[in-house]
């Protein structure tokens, strides 16, 4: 029978007719695979039994350049923006905006390295697991757990700060009723408001909510710049603003730059959710959401340094005078961490999907894959599938069976819920989280996956940046992790 190289589905079945290929298979896909979500009959009671239970379902791509970077970008922006100014003011003006450039540059490089691994993998089934069993098999769910432990300390980090900033908003407001006082309220609120949004199935579902989050940017990036250009600031010190500046401070404030543009766990979700997916249409996806996310630091970071100078707090709205403006600012932030935590839920929860499942059938043979290389390489590796850089002819994308969905996105908020509830700070821990997940997932795996798929060919620009990232990540994961450490034996908690 004659099947689609790239999704694996046979030639001409489904909603439409898609191209065929001269790659024979004799494997045919199970019925319920073929079966578009508004059109498949087995419930989520027949899920719950384990038969069901680890089965893939299936849906349509429907994600556009645009959804797909709103959700990217607000992935990206958050509350770190405003520690911006505090950071540039210990580089100085010219010298921070050249870090913050070079951060965007090798986070955009990570996630193009990410999309080109995923185009090795099958149909729209990308994932960090997927490419790890491409590539390093037997850490691929070692490789997932990490990362959906990274995310789901991120997400317990915004119902923190939600719950942290929502008291002080209801005091500034003139409310003083105690329970509107309570941080516990807050976050029982918002963990309560979170329940549809974090139990989407597809990243792509969430762009209007992280189109609304991003409204919340752009409130911050107009009250940054209205209080820049106030007639009655009151003028710097001459001297106070500086184009370059070294000193120890630059490695306290690195990691700030370094980690500012970290979304690449949601990278392959949005590569699976395109509905054209060729590379042209990813890279342009890569591009204007780091790109948009890069201005907006440097328009906030060089106001901010501009507006306060060498004495900018690390948190840029303490430095402004409560007014019912800079309440409201409180209050864009607040939302804009609220609509970020479904997209850290989204990514934990896929991981932990594919730790589950590795778990589950570690007994069993599992599937080997081979590794799609380029065109170009055809010949010279010992592989002989070309990946095209058209779009994934395959009309479905893989999910999780709904009892799965259920069940992991159910004790993720629980555990997230109850987590937040009993701590009011885990900085210590997510640095230590941050230092090591970050870092892999935006230098580190992308650097070595795409080394090691292409570790028989020959040496080219791109194989040659994949082993200069890698090393990057390496050195910012040894510095970070020397900086953490400086903490906890200093005392500086």
């Amino acid at each position: 029978m004659t099947v689609d190289g790239r999704s694996g589905l046979p030639a001409g079945t489904g909603p439409a007719t898609f191209p065929s290929s001269s790659i024979t298979n004799n494997d045919i896909l199970p019925e319920h695979e073929l079966r578009i979500p508004h059109s498949r009959t087995h419930s989520i009671r027949n899920s719950i039994t384990s038969e069901h239970f680890f089965e893939e379902d299936v849906a349509e791509p429907t994600g556009t350049i645009l959804s797909s970077t709103i959700n990217l970008a607000n992935t990206i922006l958050g509350s770190g923006m405003l520690s911006m100014p505090n950071a540039m003011a210990a580089l100085g003006l010219a010298f921070g905006s050249l870090v913050i450039v070079f951060s965007a540059c090798a986070s955009g490089m990570g996630l193009y390295l990410l999309s080109r691994c995923a185009r090795r993998t099958p149909g729209r089934d990308s994932s960090f697991f997927a490419v790890s069993k491409l590539t390093y098999p037997k850490a691929a769910v070692f490789f997932d757990a990490a990362i959906a432990i990274k995310c789901f300390g991120v997400s317990i980090s915004y119902l923190i700060i939600f719950g942290d900033l929502m008291p002080e908003i209801a005091s500034a407001l003139g409310f003083s009723a105690q329970l509107l006082l309570s941080r516990r309220f807050w976050i029982t609120i918002a963990i309560v408001a979170l329940i549809p949004l974090a139990f989407q199935r597809r990243l792509d579902a969430l762009k209007y909510t992280s189109f609304t989050a991003l409204l919340a940017v752009v409130y911050l990036f107009i009250v940054v710049a209205m209080f820049f250009f106030t007639p009655t600031r009151k003028p710097l010190p001459k001297g106070d603003i500086v184009l370059f500046k070294w000193s120890k401070e630059f490695f306290t404030h690195l990691p700030v730059f370094v980690f500012a543009f970290t979304c690449h766990q949601n990278i392959f979700s949005v590569y699976n959710e395109l509905r054209d997916n060729s590379s042209k249409q990813v890279d342009s996806t890569i591009k204007l959401s780091i790109g948009s996310a890069c201005a907006v630091y440097q328009w906030i970071a060089i106001l901010g340094y501009l507006t306060f100078g060498s004495k900018v707090a690390p948190n840029l709205l303490t430095m402004y005078d409560n007014s019912t403006v800079i309440t409201f600012c409180r209050l864009s932030i607040a939302i804009l961490v609220l609509f970020s935590y479904p997209l850290q839920c989204h990514p934990a929860r896929n991981c932990l999907d594919k730790v589950i499942t590795g778990i589950y059938h570690a007994c069993s043979k599992e599937p080997t894959f081979e590794a799609i290389v380029d065109e170009d390489d055809v010949g010279n590796a010992a592989s002989t599938i070309a990946a095209s850089d058209e779009a994934t002819q395959a009309p479905v994308v893989h999910v999780m069976s709904p009892a799965k969905h259920i069940s992991i996105t159910f004790g993720l908020m629980l555990l997230s819920y109850v987590v937040s509830m009993s701590v009011t700070s885990l900085d210590l821990v997510l640095s230590f989280v941050g230092s090591t997940g970050s870092t892999s997932i935006s230098f580190i795996l992308p650097g070595i996956f795409y080394y090691k798929m292409h570790q028989n060919v020959r040496w080219t620009r791109m194989k040659v940046i994949s082993v200069l990232i890698t090393l990057y990540g390496l050195f910012i994961l040894v510095f970070c992790l020397g900086a953490n450490i400086s903490r906890v034996i200093n005392g500086d908690l």
